[in-house]
């Protein structure tokens, strides 16, 4: 009896080493694009137009490429944009607009409209100023950019308000304790990434003029963070570990008091303790991450201290090795849709075969129509927050007017989630008085009035 169970759990362990490391499981294949073999291929993104077709955004060695995806017979590039060499290409969306930085020196911040889609892109500005031509990473949130790394200052955070009615950023605040490798905002609150001193970073940005430290900890075992994202609920910090050590871990961390995280879990891909973790991205109760060598991986995350792996596709086949080779970023399209960019072989299009849908348990049920709630606080001075509820998944914007009717600022712009949203709004640049907020999604349109008092 004890022979017969041994040889079992022998078999099952094979079984399982095997099953994991083959290269799809749960995954339906749609594409491969290999167009840009000048070099390796670095970030992707993705965008969905106001008339809800869908694009993916790959940084090339030598560029950007546009890629519609909307049809999964017949996945094409659509435009590709010259920018100079780099092996790190990055960018977000915002409205209609790209915003492309890279590490190449002078590169800048490449800003691209999109409204001509699906025909082309059309490059309406590169933006710099002085002491500043570079960015390794680049994070939004709202009418907000985040810019880390590179060579302004010793390569922190600075801020980019993207409100202008002129298109033109206006240059914010920084923060530049130490060296921020990539960032993420949820709730005017950034978690930086420190990849060189090992450090999460918690910093207040809700006055984007003045970037304040909260606090700090060490992202122990062998800390290099090079990416974060939180959970649903905002109670648990992912981090994703890039450099010093092996293993190279996905680790998990209760942040319900942030002066005392508990790292409650840590992650690896079934069988594989060699690839090196990436870029994480979260999108309700679902985190798809990007494994290097053992390429995209779907993990369940309703319950944070526990990530299991549900499905996975393995970009780089020939090996599972400890290095900077496969897959390098990810994204989730609300239609499902899972792009991926592997350094080597491109863009990869696919969807699990059960679908994935985000929930947020601890949101009431949708709403019937379009809501928008009071801003809080009211009066205000000079930032106040803004929430509104969707119905359905919707390309929607918020928009800002004076008692004249005349807009002065746009601060929400572009494709959402049903569920419910907020967006903080910093009026530093207007006079003290009566101001209108305005939703629009479709064909409806809901408005508040709000009061700064300076």
């Amino acid at each position: 009896m004890k022979t017969k169970l041994l040889l079992f759990l022998i078999a099952s362990i094979f079984s399982s080493i095997v099953f994991s490391q083959s290269q799809t499981q749960n995954m339906r294949f749609y594409s491969n694009l290999n167009v840009h073999t000048e070099g390796m291929y670095s970030a992707i993104w993705g965008y969905v137009a106001p008339d809800g077709r869908e694009y993916a955004i790959l940084g090339c060695f030598a560029g950007t490429a546009f890629i519609d995806i909307t049809d999964t017979t017949n996945i094409h590039e659509v435009d590709f944009l010259p920018g100079l060499s780099s092996s790190w290409r990055e960018m977000k969306t915002y409205g209609t607009k790209a915003y492309i930085v890279s590490e190449a020196s002078n590169s800048g911040l490449q800003i691209v409209d999109l409204s001509y889609l699906p025909d082309s892109v059309s490059l309406k500005q590169v933006f710099n100023f002085s002491g500043y031509t570079r960015t390794h990473t680049i994070s939004q949130s709202g009418p907000y950019l985040y810019m880390n790394g590179g060579d302004y200052v010793l390569g922190g955070v600075f801020v980019l308000d993207l409100t202008s009615r002129t298109g033109i950023p206006l240059k914010k605040g920084e923060w530049e304790t130490s060296y921020i490798h990539d960032c993420r905002v949820v709730n005017d609150t950034i978690w930086g990434a420190g990849i060189f001193d090992g450090n999460i970073y918690v910093i207040d940005a809700r006055d984007k003029s003045n970037l304040v430290s909260i606090t700090q900890f060490q992202n122990i075992p062998s800390p290099g963070p090079h990416n974060t994202a939180l959970s649903q609920d905002h109670k648990f910090l992912f981090v994703t570990d890039e450099v010093n050590g092996n293993p190279r871990l996905l680790k998990v961390w209760n942040v319900e008091n942030v002066f005392n995280p508990v790292q409650v879990a840590t992650w690896q891909p079934t069988g594989i303790t060699t690839s090196i973790v990436h870029n994480i991205e979260v999108y309700g109760n679902f985190a798809v991450v990007a494994h290097y060598t053992a390429g995209i991986r779907v993990l369940d995350i309703t319950n944070p201290a526990t990530p299991f792996e549900i499905a996975w596709y393995d970009t780089y086949a020939p090996n599972n090795d400890f290095t900077y080779n496969g897959c390098w970023g990810v994204y989730m399209f609300p239609s499902g849709k899972i792009v991926a960019s592997d350094r080597q072989t491109g863009i990869y299009v696919m969807k699990t075969t059960n679908p994935l849908v985000p929930t947020k348990n601890n949101d009431p049920p949708l709403p019937k129509s379009y809501t928008l709630k009071q801003n809080y606080p009211n009066p205000f001075n000079p930032s106040t927050t803004i929430k509104f509820r969707m119905p359905e998944n919707a390309y929607i914007r918020v928009k800002i007017f004076d008692v004249l009717g005349k807009e002065v600022a746009t601060i929400a712009d572009g494709y959402e989630r049903a569920g419910e949203h907020l967006v903080t709004y910093d009026a530093s640049g207007l006079p003290s008085g009566i101001y209108f907020y305005r939703l629009e999604a479709k064909n409806t349109s809901v408005t508040k009035k709000m009061i700064l008092a300076k």
